[in-house]
């Protein structure tokens, strides 16, 4: 494949890590207001002070990046539905695909993420789960974005809607095998995929619920009665809202009807352009609003590489003008980043930057029940920080601290 955008090596993050750092001079989306001409201290990983009015503020002796006034500090942005990226895969199970998807993520704005798996044979997924464990519980804390836990998209689903998932290794939801894989991954699969109509009445999502695990609606042909009896039962999340779900009909409104009217439900949207008209996208903004959505990526290996072939879950994958299908057409994951989402949002809503920021960083981290630490803008909390330009393009990121991702550009200190 093309060569795409070059992301930054794992030598470039280490030898940029800094302990404390100034940033100025822009607008920061704090968590509680935005803020014209401000800055902030940074200092060992975490957000030590804001600072609304850095003109007026004796600054420490320490290293300082000053950035035009028309550029935006927000916080970094939580993918909870990415497959893999730069050429490396979550189902590749090794601590080396983990840290390349790691590595490059930063570059969009990325800062955390849930390493999403796919249906395969129980041996794949068990290995992926292993891998994922091994890379969080590695002794030194790795560079780049972090790895939340897992997505476990699939097995559970719908034959009739696996969409790029395999199809002959779909199977009926099981707790006792999820609770075996969730034991092998030390606890660490945070949301699952499931086709509703597949459980015995909605036993499965009770379990799910139950052990704090959110019971996402997906690649599904449950009626609206169907997903109504799974919404009250614990399902919380609707897996890439539209996209291998049943269409809209006035006599069966199905799944995506009930996860558009029940508040219960945030739903991920893949604003690339591609898996969705403009119009859907904002037909599920002004129902659900910017609290109840989130943007989500489904990117696959291809991201970073341009237009080429690759495999996606043991299938051949075409990537043509930034679209990725599978040799019958139908639509395999995205190339998507995740700072192309926010600018389509815009485009396609004209919705605002602080509505995109709770789409991106505050409902994910809300959702994953980390937001005491990640998702917005506040003193003491992560420093998971992104620099956007006039155009949506990331200049700056860091996580938890580091410089993870700098552009080329010169900003004066």
């Amino acid at each position: 494949m093309g060569q795409g955008h070059s992301v930054p090596s794992l030598l470039h993050i280490v030898n940029n890590a800094r302990n404390s750092l100034v940033i100025r001079g822009l607008t920061v989306y704090a968590e509680h207001g935005t803020l014209d001409g401000a800055g902030m201290i940074v200092e060992r990983g975490v957000i030590r002070e804001i600072l609304p009015d850095i003109r007026k503020k004796d600054l420490p002796d320490i290293e300082t990046i000053h950035f035009p006034d028309t550029y935006n500090l927000i916080p970094g942005m939580i993918d909870m539905h990415i497959h893999g990226a730069a050429g490396a895969d979550v189902m590749d199970a090794s601590s080396e695909a983990l840290q390349t998807i790691s590595n490059s993520l930063p570059a969009e704005g990325t800062t955390a993420f849930l390493a999403t798996t796919m249906t395969e044979t129980p041996r794949r997924i068990e290995e992926a789960l292993r891998s994922v464990r091994e890379y969080v519980d590695l002794p030194r804390k790795m560079a780049g974005a972090e790895v939340l836990g897992v997505h476990m998209e699939g097995p559970f689903l719908s034959p009739e809607r696996k969409g790029a998932q395999r199809g002959d290794m779909i199977i009926p939801p099981d707790r006792d095998l999820f609770g075996r894989w969730q034991d092998l991954s030390g606890d660490l699969i945070k949301l699952v995929t499931v086709a509703p109509e597949r459980t015995n009445d909605q036993e499965f999502v009770r379990y799910l619920k139950q052990h704090g695990v959110i019971a996402s609606v997906g690649h599904s042909v449950a009626t609206y009665e169907e997903t109504l009896a799974a919404i009250e039962a614990g399902c919380s999340h609707a897996t890439h809202l539209y996209n291998a779900m049943a269409a809209i009909h006035h006599r069966a409104p199905g799944t995506v009807v009930a996860v558009l009217l029940d508040d219960r439900v945030t739903a991920e949207l893949i604003v690339d352009g591609v898996h969705l008209h403009p119009a859907m996208i904002k037909l599920a903004f002004e129902i659900k609003g910017k609290e109840k959505l989130v943007l989500v990526t489904d990117a696959m290996r291809a991201k970073y590489l341009g237009d080429g072939s690759v495999e996606l879950g043991g299938q051949q994958v075409t990537v043509k003008a930034g679209e990725a299908r599978l040799a019958n057409g139908t639509l395999a994951g995205s190339v998507l980043k995740m700072n192309g989402a926010v600018k389509n949002i815009i485009s396609f809503t004209a919705c605002s930057l602080e509505d995109a920021v709770k789409m991106t960083s505050e409902n994910p981290a809300r959702e994953l029940a980390i937001f005491d630490r990640k998702g917005s803008i506040a003193e003491g909390k992560d420093a998971d920080l992104v620099v956007l330009d006039e155009n949506y393009q990331a200049v700056l990121t860091l996580c938890r601290g580091r410089i993870a991702y700098r552009s080329d550009t010169n900003f004066y200190k």
